[in-house]
């Protein structure tokens, strides 16, 4: 691949964020964006991200329905994701998300971290699964 991709966990009042590295091999959890009430205002800071580490494109999380259905949260998620691609100027990919933020959590209950400490953290976490999901896709 040889790019780097930054992936994207959609919340309702944080946005949790990951890089790949150059290769586009490892997902790495970056850091989790506080909604600020504009959407303006947050795509801008993941445009500044996007700058900083040289993104080449985005993968934002597609919650789909368990059976595969595009339910309301998905149709939110892929409006989202059409929004930051007119503002980035990259290309910003959906890939499916189910049952990430279940992984996460158990992939930081393991870490021993407290519940509030691993609130902070999940979003990003589930952001790394997002993008190593779609960096290990065929």
């Amino acid at each position: 691949m040889g790019t780097r991709a930054l992936g994207i966990d959609l919340g309702e009042r944080r946005i949790g964020v990951a890089v790949s590295d150059a290769e586009g091999r490892v997902a790495t959890p970056l850091t989790v964006i506080e909604r600020t009430g504009s959407a303006e205002r947050d795509h801008r800071q993941i445009a500044e991200l996007v700058a900083e580490y040289e993104i080449g494109v985005v993968v934002v999380g597609l919650p789909l329905s368990l059976d595969g259905s595009t339910g309301p949260a998905a149709k939110g998620a892929e409006h989202e994701a059409y929004q930051l691609e007119a503002a980035l100027g990259i290309p910003v990919l959906t890939h499916d998300e189910r049952l990430t933020t279940v992984i996460a959590e158990q992939a930081l209950a393991e870490s021993g971290l407290s519940g509030k400490a691993r609130r902070k953290r999940v979003d990003m976490v589930a952001a790394s699964v997002i993008l190593q999901g779609w960096l290990d896709s065929p």
